[in-house]
């Protein structure tokens, strides 16, 4: 019988697509693009000195990505994930409408 053989032939790929799976979870999610449908929705902008404050009135000077509660980079990183567009990396001096200022 080859069920032995057969069971490790399976275990070797199990391992092997799981392996696979994993790294490609903790892959960095793409960087959001200012271009992106999305992005031009809320107004982000990668340097928040650049937001379009005629536009958007509600931003006010010091706002950025990193000071946003929605903001899920370690403190100090260059960028982190922010789910209010779609998980992608926002820059941590970036700004958008959708700015809420972290609880204290």
């Amino acid at each position: 019988m080859n069920s032995r053989r057969h069971f490790i032939r399976l275990a070797a790929c199990s391992g092997a697509v799981l392996l696979a799976s994993r790294e490609a979870l903790a892959a960095d999610p793409p960087i959001v693009d200012e271009k992106d449908p999305q992005a031009v929705a809320l107004g982000y902008v990668a340097d928040a000195t650049k937001a379009n404050k005629a536009k958007y009135a509600s931003y006010k000077d010091g706002q950025a990505c990193s000071t946003c509660q929605f903001y899920q980079g370690k403190a100090g990183s260059a960028s982190g994930a922010c789910p209010v567009l779609g998980g992608k990396l926002v820059a941590a001096k970036g700004w958008c409408s959708a700015y809420a200022k972290k609880a204290a």
